[in-house]
């Protein structure tokens, strides 16, 4: 039996937490904090480099953040579990799967990722036009538990 989630924390201590964003604002921002809420979605991928250009210190386990929807609302709280950087072809198959989009290889879920990180609004984000990503691209690789689903009334 999975334990309850802890009871949602208040409001104030809400906006003390780091922001947890799934993707860009948009259509798989929305379907990747649904697969947050319903719990089909326990990792994610970031890379080195984006922490490095936003000037943050990579996630740790322990750490709670607060999940935004596409409206950059708080949706969730979650807890990170476990913390790995490894290059990009080292990402397991455990990992490409419980990132909850339904890939079932991990050549699907790299293809998918390329797709992400090569387009147009990452290469924005990192301001580089050229961006790209290859077998030696460290890889953040974050497990995570919810903790709180907020109420419809805090979204």
């Amino acid at each position: 039996m999975t334990p309850a989630p802890d009871p949602a924390p208040p409001l104030t201590d809400l906006d003390s937490l780091p922001r947890a964003e799934f993707g860009f604002p948009g259509p798989l921002r929305d379907r990747l904090v649904e697969a947050v809420l319903d719990g089909s979605k326990t990792s994610t991928t970031g890379l080195v480099a984006d922490y490095a250009h936003e000037g943050e210190p990579l996630p740790r386990a322990g750490r709670r953040e607060v999940v935004v929807d596409s409206r950059e609302l708080p949706v969730a709280v979650i807890e990170v579990t476990e913390v790995r950087v490894v290059p990009l072809a080292d990402v397991d198959l455990a990992h490409a799967v419980d990132e909850g989009e339904g890939y079932t290889g991990v050549a699907e879920w790299r293809a998918g990722h390329e797709r992400f990180w090569h387009g147009e609004e990452m290469r924005a984000a990192l301001d580089d036009p050229e961006f790209t990503v290859d077998d030696t691209t460290p890889t953040v690789l974050e497990r995570f538990r919810v903790v709180t689903v907020l109420p419809a009334t805090r979204r």
